[in-house]
């Protein structure tokens, strides 16, 4: 039984889609299983892989409207453990398309419930927003994982990303927990950053692998491919092969430091 991830932040900005085009890279270039769902209309992870949302005719839309299973939508990337899950352009409308639809916020945890059995990871790329698509995925996930930016602001950000894991846990997924925060765009050489990373520890788990601000992992976006493809003796490429490693040997498996 694969183990679900939302990968999620209300901020923009903060590295969401990298970390989770790379992340299910690095995962899957230590020959796991992963299965990419990309629930974000900009469709930037399914791009991040090669497949831009233009060319898609059938995904998560389909899914989470219930025109199609998971199995269905499912479209094959350059590494072959790694499959995707994408965001066609039709996916903009389901937040409306979904409010008078039984069971709106369960969508995706009832579709991925035969699914994730056939992966060892199940990541969800999330919209940088609290709407149905988002909700989703907190409802499916077993966990979340926090790409964050060391900024002042990053820190609101977070508090109210935990309110509404505290709802989500409430009412529809008492098992959701945050697995832990990642460091995204890091500059150690920052007084700033290093004080948000100190007080980000005194509440959560912080992975001890952190992504450095590097411009080939920027830049590759742009041709289509994850970093492991692009560069993979770059910076960025060998934090996240450091990082998805930090998290297959995690004890916690979803315990994180606040649940």
């Amino acid at each position: 039984m694969g183990r679900v991830y939302a990968i999620a932040n209300q901020k923009g900005g903060v590295g969401k889609t990298t970390t989770s085009v790379n992340l299910a890279a690095s995962l899957a270039a230590a020959e796991k299983r992963v299965l990419l769902v990309d629930m974000d209309p900009q469709g930037n992870a399914g791009s991040g892989v090669g497949v831009p949302s233009s060319a898609v005719t059938r995904g998560t839309y389909d899914v989470l409207l219930g025109h199609a299973l998971v199995e269905d939508v499912i479209v094959r990337t350059p590494l072959p453990s790694l499959s995707l899950c994408p965001a066609s352009p039709a996916l903009v409308g389901a937040e409306i398309e979904l409010i008078d639809v039984d069971r709106r916020d369960q969508r995706m945890r009832d579709a991925l419930e035969k699914a994730r059995r056939k992966y060892d990871y199940v990541l969800l790329d999330t919209p940088p927003s609290l709407g149905l698509l988002t909700l989703n995925a907190l409802v499916a996930a077993d966990s979340v994982l926090v790409p964050m930016q060391c900024e002042f602001y990053a820190l609101e950000g977070i508090a109210q990303l935990v309110r509404t894991i505290d709802r989500v846990k409430a009412t529809r997924n008492p098992k959701l927990s945050i697995e832990g925060v990642l460091l995204t765009m890091f500059d150690p050489r920052s007084v700033l950053a290093r004080q948000v990373a100190e007080e980000l520890r005194k509440h959560f788990r912080v992975f001890e692998n952190v992504v450095p601000r590097n411009v080939r992992l920027s830049e590759a976006p742009s041709f289509g491919k994850p970093v492991l493809l692009y560069d993979v003796a770059s910076k960025g490429c060998q934090a996240y092969l450091a990082f998805a490693k930090e998290l297959m040997a995690s004890p916690a498996r979803g315990a994180g430091a606040r649940t």
